[in-house]
């Protein structure tokens, strides 16, 4: 009976400090590490690492760089990120965790540490799909669905599309924030996953946007981090030029030898043995 209650006393601080979490471990995890030292680690790198405010908003455009506020309005740049966003509907644009400075990548990817129901693991994404974008021009946003390719310790779960608010309030404020979506993760009950992308670099020429990023995850797993990433689409903002057709010149107007050629064109035999190709005809080349 004195061994009950001792086992007891001894229980129920163990439960305290361990929390809810305790009753989703095996009892040889409890065993080897009781208190789950390895998940607080985890919890502690995600606290690190405070999203940054972006102190300007860097535009390039024509090979220059300058601050949004002093090179251009603010319906601007909303017009040049519509212009990019739509330019890049349907397609897919890669992610890099990048230098804030330099704007040079560092890795092909972002990725963000987390806990998979006792296991430490990393998230990663290193790319995201634009499936659709429409605008509202009353606010200066653009509703976007995306597609973000997840992976955690070389496993690539099933996850929803995300719908994402891309909004440009003033000339310091440009912000990408989702309602966030679901990934299945673990055998049991779903992850809820948001994103909230803070901008401070446009890069109209070559299609970059670049800021700071915070990933949080919330259910069977979770945790979450930030820092700073590159956007990379595949099409710029700079409208494709139009092919104008040639107008049509009268015979008249034609110069003597493109007269000639056509009329040699026209009176030389034609081939019958040539298949037909829909309504184009493939003629043979004379050889010289």
């Amino acid at each position: 009976m004195s061994r009950l209650k001792f086992f007891t006393v001894l229980i129920f601080p163990l439960l305290a400090l361990c929390g809810c979490h305790f009753w989703n471990r095996s009892v040889q995890d409890v065993l080897n590490d009781p208190f789950d030292r390895e998940a607080m680690m985890v919890k502690r790198r995600v606290h690190m690492a405070p999203l940054q405010m972006p102190r300007n908003i860097v535009v390039c455009r024509n090979k220059q760089c300058a601050p949004l506020k002093l090179s251009m309005s603010k319906e601007y740049i909303y017009n040049s990120l519509v212009q990019l966003l739509q330019n890049n509907n349907n397609q897919k644009a890669l992610l890099c965790a990048a230098d804030a400075g330099s704007h040079n990548c560092y890795a092909h990817y972002v990725s963000v540490p987390i806990t998979v129901g006792i296991t430490p693991a990393y998230m990663y994404i290193d790319s995201v799909k634009i499936s659709d974008v429409s605008i509202n021009k009353t606010t200066r946003s653009v509703n976007l669905w995306l597609n973000y390719n997840v992976s955690y310790n070389g496993q690539v779960p099933d996850c929803t599309p995300d719908k994402t608010l891309f909004f440009v309030k003033n000339s310091e404020n440009i912000v990408m924030e989702d309602h966030g979506y679901q990934c299945k993760m673990t055998t049991i009950g779903t992850t809820a996953i948001k994103h909230l992308f803070l901008v401070d670099y446009i890069d109209l020429d070559y299609g970059f946007i670049g800021g700071y990023y915070s990933i949080g995850l919330s259910g069977p797993a979770y945790g979450g981090g930030s820092g700073y990433m590159l956007l990379r689409l595949n099409d710029t903002a700079t409208a494709p030029k139009a092919v104008l057709p040639l107008p049509k010149m009268e015979d008249e107007q034609r110069p003597s030898s493109v007269k000639a050629k056509i009329k040699e064109y026209l009176a030389a035999p034609k081939n019958t043995d040539t298949p037909d190709k829909g309504d184009v005809k493939v003629f043979p080349i004379e050889k010289k």
